[in-house]
């Protein structure tokens, strides 16, 4: 096997860069004048940060977020060098040096990042640049309020971190009603009051859909770029991905017969099942067994039975005998069933259904929104 070349896949993933392209154009118009940034950390969501972040910055996104340091570098040469980018996370020690060389942008979330990040200022004898997170009630990360007050108050800190804008993160931002939301805001500009030179950042996907109040600056958006509607408030966002599984066997069971692990699933009558090629390992959740479907011609085809590592079985009642076979490829997210609809089944959230895509799935970037 050394050497080959394998080029079939049993699911595929199409990536729509020209939707990822409109909704960043959408979100930005929406934020304006306050800047939109883009979160492109965990790979862009599982889609491919190295082909998602040129295209944001071909539209004019000029500062992007990632969670690791290690994701920086995995991006920064698709960049110009007019990108900045921005480590959620901040950096474990001893990353400090490397991270100021390659020009990244740390966010400082606690007094330890503070204190390393001021430790390599003063031993080059420049301030460096760096983002300051506080924590306004989400108790995640970032500075206390009094951490934060003792900063403001130290005259060294300017002099040692440049500051490029201080952030906090929303808890509640898709849920617009709830009243962390707005107490968030309040504890969040006491906080900024502190370092008033400093531009601010507060809003997610989620925030950039509540009042202009959250906008400040500099809006964060994520989940929204890559086609999920960011709250109940939020407008639907262009669907950025479709995924296909391969069908690997089709065969008849007879009324009574168990399909799958543990026979969970037991033909009422006789049935026509097809196996398709993706699984749990793919990062389709095994939870949908039972409750969630693929989808064919318009036609609703229940998963039947567990999903398995690498497989599930899917119902085929609903189509013709000759309208599948061996082979072909069903839907599993597109215009048939968003993302939205496979989390509600999965009973978790969009998040974790985009993120869990894994490398077997062929993925393939397209362009069909202009």
């Amino acid at each position: 096997m050394s050497g080959r070349t394998i080029t079939t896949f049993s699911s595929r993933l199409a990536i729509d860069l020209g939707a990822i392209r409109a909704n960043y154009r959408s979100l930005a118009r929406h934020v304006a004048p306050a800047e939109c940034g883009a979160v492109i950390k965990a790979d862009a969501y599982g889609l491919g940060a190295r082909a998602v972040a040129p295209a944001l910055h071909a539209e004019g996104c000029r500062t992007f977020f990632v969670a690791q340091l290690r994701e920086a570098f995995d991006v920064a040469d698709t960049l110009g060098a007019d990108a900045a980018i921005v480590i959620l996370n901040g950096l474990d020690p001893g990353c400090e040096a490397a991270c100021a060389e390659a020009g990244f942008l740390p966010v400082l979330n606690a007094p330890g990042q503070v204190e390393r990040w001021r430790r390599l200022a003063r031993a080059k004898g420049t301030a460096l640049p760096a983002v300051l997170q506080v924590d306004s009630g989400m108790s995640r990360l970032g500075l206390d309020a009094a951490a934060a007050a003792a900063l403001a108050a130290d005259p060294a800190f300017p002099r040692e971190v440049a500051l490029r804008f201080i952030m906090t993160h929303l808890a509640c931002a898709d849920t617009p009603g709830h009243a962390a939301n707005a107490a968030q805001l309040a504890s969040f500009r006491s906080i900024r009051a502190l370092f008033p030179e400093a531009r601010a950042s507060i809003a997610n996907s989620g925030g950039a859909f509540l009042s202009p109040a959250y906008h400040c600056d500099l809006v964060r958006p994520g989940i929204a770029l890559f086609g999920v509607q960011p709250g109940p408030d939020g407008p639907a966002m262009r669907p950025v991905v479709r995924l296909e599984a391969r069908i690997l066997q089709i065969r008849e069971v007879e009324a009574g017969s168990g399909v799958g692990y543990g026979l969970d699933h037991v033909a009422p009558t006789r049935q026509r099942l097809a196996t398709l090629g993706i699984g749990y390992a793919d990062g389709w959740p095994r939870s949908l067994g039972g409750a969630g479907a693929a989808w064919h011609a318009g036609a609703r085809l229940p998963i039947v039975g567990r999903v398995s590592m690498d497989s599930l079985t899917v119902d085929l009642s609903a189509l013709a005998p000759d309208a599948l076979a061996k082979g072909d490829f069903v839907a599993l997210l597109g215009p048939c069933q968003s993302l939205a609809d496979v989390a509600r089944d999965a009973g978790t959230i969009p998040y974790e259904i985009l993120t869990r895509l894994g490398s077997r799935c062929e993925r393939t970037f397209v362009e069909t929104v202009q």
